[in-house]
Order: structure tokens, then C-alpha cells, then sequence
């Protein structure tokens, strides 16, 4: 989240690295062929981007919510609690797969209602939602091989990071990304951050 330098510009105003661009502006071509008009809500995040969110989940400037939706109050928890909460949906600064450029987190423009505000809530992806048909048809391309590089790195829930439908990643460069993590320098970026809440992350940073 550091390093912009491979970054290229991509669909409205998003920014991708240039091979996950390219295989972006393909997939969307074959949406479009079946009727889906796909669209990126989120792409590239820097590294103090994701340093706003955390700390504004942390200090109750923003909305930390559990599996169902339901707004969570933090002060009725532990410190280790709340860290885990908001870790639920909301990577931490530095481990952010946004932070590669290769993950996008996509919807169907025309299957939104004119003046919807887009949530990528689970509800929107669920069966029966407005962007299932889209999620779907995105499915049946990952199974035949046919979704240009992307896959979905959180469709199962192991225990850490919510399932998140929405979310795609380009794997040819993403996966060489995530061989390449060290958390000795992951240690080493928090240690120097402002962060909300750093002691208890470093010392709970391999977990």
C-alpha cells in the first residue's frame, strides 16, 4: 500500500496494476455480453486509507458490525475482542490484499435501483439479491476456467475474515504478492504507524 509505481488507471477513476487492469477490462467485456454492466466499488487502497478505516472503526467513528449485520458497541468488550471484531471485516494497515492492486471489489451497475447507495452487504449478494445473478454468472466462469485470472480469495468462512462474494482478486500476481509476505516487515510498518490499538496488535501480530 505503499508503492503506487505498477499502478495504471482502470474502470472510472480506479487504479489496478496493469496485468490485473487488463484482465479486469476483459472479464467486464464478457459481463457485458451477458447482460451484467460489472463495475468496481473498490480497487487500489493505500496504506493510510486503510489506516482511516481501522482507526475510525477503533475509535467508534465508524460502524463495526457482527455476521448479521448488527451494529456492535466496542465498549462492552475487551480490547482483544474489539481487535477481532473489527478484524472480522476490515483488514489490517499493511495486510490489505487492496494494498496489491491485483483485488477489486465488484457489483452490477444496472441492477441498481436509481439513486441506491451501494452497501456490499451480504444481503446484496445472497440468493435472490440484486447482485446474485451477476455473482452467479461470475461462478459458473471461475468453474469452466474462464474468469481471466480472477477468483474469489474469501467464498469460505475459515474463522478469520467475513466471506466476502464481492471481493476478487487477480491470482497470477496476487498469489506471488501473498508468497512474498513477511510479517517481520509487516512488524515493522505497524511499529512505526499510528495506529489505534498497537500495542495489543503487535503483540498478538502472528495470530
Amino acid at each position: 500500500g505503499r508503492d503506487e509505481s505498477t499502478l495504471i488507471p482502470a474502470d472510472d477513476g480506479h487504479r489496478l496494476q496493469a496485468d490485473a487492469a487488463a484482465a479486469f477490462k476483459a472479464l467486464q467485456f464478457d459481463a457485458a455480453a451477458a447482460g451484467f454492466e460489472l463495475a468496481i466499488a473498490s480497487s487500489y487502497r493505500s496504506f493510510e486509507r486503510q489506516c482511516l478505516i481501522w482507526n475510525g472503526k477503533a475509535c467508534g467513528d465508524r460502524t463495526v458490525h457482527d455476521d448479521a449485520g448488527t451494529s456492535l458497541v466496542l465498549a462492552d468488550m475487551t480490547p482483544e475482542q474489539q481487535l477481532h471484531a473489527i478484524l472480522r471485516f476490515s483488514a489490517l494497515p499493511g495486510t490489505s490484499r487492496h494494498h496489491w492492486g491485483t483485488d477489486i471489489d465488484v457489483y452490477d451497475a444496472a441492477a441498481m435501483p436509481s439513486g441506491y447507495a451501494l452497501q456490499l452487504s451480504p444481503a446484496e449478494v445472497a440468493a435472490g439479491g440484486m447482485f446474485d445473478d451477476l455473482h452467479c454468472w461470475l461462478d459458473l466462469r471461475m468453474a469452466a476456467g474462464e474468469s481471466h485470472g480472477f477468483y474469489r480469495p474469501y467464498a469460505i468462512d475459515t474463522g478469520g475474515v467475513s466471506p466476502e462474494r464481492w471481493h476478487l482478486s487477480y491470482a497470477p500476481v496476487a498469489l506471488q504478492c501473498q508468497r512474498q509476505f513477511s510479517i517481520e516487515q509487516l512488524r515493522r510498518v505497524i511499529g512505526s504507524a499510528d495506529i489505534v490499538g498497537q500495542p495489543l496488535i503487535l503483540k498478538n501480530l502472528e495470530q
